[in-house]
């Protein structure tokens, strides 16, 4: 089940048995929902149909609107940087006592944002550019005006009182989510919890009326603009009918035959992994990928995040345990991002404006996913990956690749999304994706998430769940607001193995398999060209840009 789909021959759903994620990244999600950025992980797949409407010659001289809106913006992204850190400090560095002080700083702060970006200059500054794309020749100018006004229009439905509430409620709802999960007990979380989905709803009635009819969909559009649940319904209907019975089939197997999932005896989780260790080699990794640590830096917190301030600030953070293999995988997932984040143009019509940002949270996610599922768990990275590991654990001596491969690759169900392996891990995001939609359509009370998670995690999974934080409470994402994001590991994993495998055909047989088995990962750098896909605006951006060049079978 571990071979690469042909180019364009598998649908959506059963590519992403390949390649599904379990992290994120929380504080650049904010910033991300604009237009498809530069440097990213072999962007230049992410190619648009036409190329006449993205010619880099000839561009017209920009109107004193344009001029106007661009050093709006940059005032706003400086704005928005700050904010970054804010909350990036909130979950490495603040202490716990600090929490109401840094709820109130996030709401001033998101007030004075909201205030910015909607205030009379910003206005005027839209209206002088709305409708003018087709003035200029330049792509990303042209991705800075549409992005620009459609951002505006969303923000100046949404009062200031309205933002303020937001933040503030996110930092609050997130040190009431961290101190349940402590404790395991989702009873003190589950009043912010309520008032979060309230809010949400609130705020995508707002700022997307026209999706009123499936509120939910507003949701999903903050991070999958041109996503509606209805296609997502059949995404994950059709990978639940096919991994059901999968995963049935390699219990019965595992079970007639322990032994084909037995890790090699050196490998085996426990405390021999030195944490410290662990760190050095994370750091090893990173730098070998091609993360800059004179732009970054890594760090430790409860959930593995990648956040900062903008290209030339970008942070992460990973965990370490006995589990070796899950800080290991977050380190590689979280660098996938931060790489996609480092590589941002910063250029003239790039820095600090929305040409180089994401074009979705899904193209973000694709870029971690790439490395974590394409590369990490490959055969050509463990051959380099493995001496690695010898030299900073050296009771790893007699493990191989193969033994590594083989340990890493391993499918046994568990509690826990972020430690799934690539079989089970979509069913967990589906559980998500599914109490989410009920709860946004009140088909179902906050009160009732742990019971119903309980069960669904039974039948799905076959797994019991002993507690709360082993269950509705290990994730971090509703706590800062962060609904409809899930489904974006889901679209992410789509775009990585079609991205990963028009690459390996590009590059010719074999080439790009040897190249990271010699650690070059400079091999997955398309450069900072942008790579806009010009968008029609009433598709999916995620299937549109896929449908381009590399799989039409799989984005239909």
């Amino acid at each position: 089940g571990r071979a690469l789909s042909s180019r364009g021959g598998r649908c959506a759903s059963s590519l992403l048995l390949r390649a599904i994620a379990p992290y994120s990244m929380w504080n650049v999600y904010a910033s991300s929902v604009s237009a498809l950025a530069g440097r990213s992980v072999l962007m230049a797949h992410l190619r648009p149909v036409s190329s006449s409407r993205i010619a880099m010659s000839g561009a017209s001289a920009p109107t004193q609107s344009y001029e106007k809106l661009k050093a709006l913006l940059r005032e706003v992204d400086a704005l928005s940087e700050i904010q970054g850190i804010l909350g990036y400090d909130e979950q490495v560095f603040m202490p716990p006592g600090a929490a109401a002080s840094r709820a109130k700083q996030k709401g001033a702060l998101a007030k004075i944002l909201h205030d910015k970006s909607t205030g009379t200059e910003m206005r005027e500054a839209i209206e002088g550019v709305r409708g003018r794309e087709e003035d200029f020749d330049d792509v990303r100018v042209r991705a800075n005006i549409r992005d620009a006004v459609d951002a505006f229009d969303k923000e100046a439905r949404k009062s200031s009182e309205l933002a303020q509430k937001e933040a503030q409620l996110e930092s609050e709802a997130n040190q009431a989510w961290a101190a349940a999960r402590k404790a395991s007990d989702f009873s003190l979380f589950a009043g912010k919890l309520t008032e979060i989905f309230e809010l949400k709803k609130e705020v995508a009635a707002v700022t997307r009326p026209a999706l009123k009819s499936e509120p939910y969909d507003g949701a999903l559009d903050a991070f999958e603009r041109g996503m509606r649940a209805e296609r997502l319904d059949e995404i994950f209907e059709e990978l639940r009918a096919g991994l059901v019975p999968l995963l049935e089939a390699i219990n019965a197997k595992k079970a007639s035959d322990p032994s084909v999932d037995a890790p090699h005896p050196s490998l085996a989780f426990g405390d021999q992994w030195d944490t410290e260790a662990q760190a050095a080699l994370s750091r090893d990794v990173a730098a070998k990928m091609g993360y800059s640590f004179d732009n970054g830096r890594l760090d430790v917190s409860t959930h593995p995040f990648t956040g900062g301030a903008g290209p030339q600030d970008v942070r992460m953070t990973t965990r370490y345990s006995a589990n070796w293999a899950e800080g290991f995988g977050a380190t590689i997932h979280e660098c996938g991002h931060a790489l996609y984040e480092q590589g941002r143009d910063v250029g003239e019509e790039g820095l600090g404006l929305p040409a180089s940002r994401a074009l979705s949270m899904g193209v973000h996610e694709s870029q971690s996913l790439l490395w974590e599922r394409m590369v990490l768990q490959s055969k050509p990275f463990w051959e380099f990956a493995a001496p690695l590991f010898h030299a900073r654990f050296p009771f790893t001596a007699e493990a191989t690749a193969a033994d590594f491969f083989r340990t890493y690759n391993r499918v046994s169900p568990g509690c826990i999304r972020v430690e799934a392996d690539e079989v089970t891990y979509p069913l967990h995001v589906i559980l998500r994706y599914d109490i989410e939609r009920a709860l946004f359509r009140g088909e179902m009370e906050v009160a009732e998430v742990p019971a119903y998670w309980v069960r669904r995690m039974k039948e799905d999974l076959g797994v019991h769940v002993p507690d709360d934080a082993r269950g509705c409470l290990q994730d971090i994402h509703w706590s800062f607001g962060a609904v409809g994001y899930f489904p974006s590991y889901t679209l992410g994993a789509i775009m990585a193995v079609q991205i990963y495998n028009a690459a390996k055909a590009d590059l010719g047989a074999g080439a790009l398999e040897a190249q990271i088995a010699r650690g070059e990962c400079g091999a997955l750098d398309a450069g900072p060209e942008m790579r806009i896909p010009a968008l029609d605006g009433t598709r999916s951006a995620v299937f549109e840009a896929l449908r381009s060049t590399l799989s039409p079978e799989c984005t239909s």
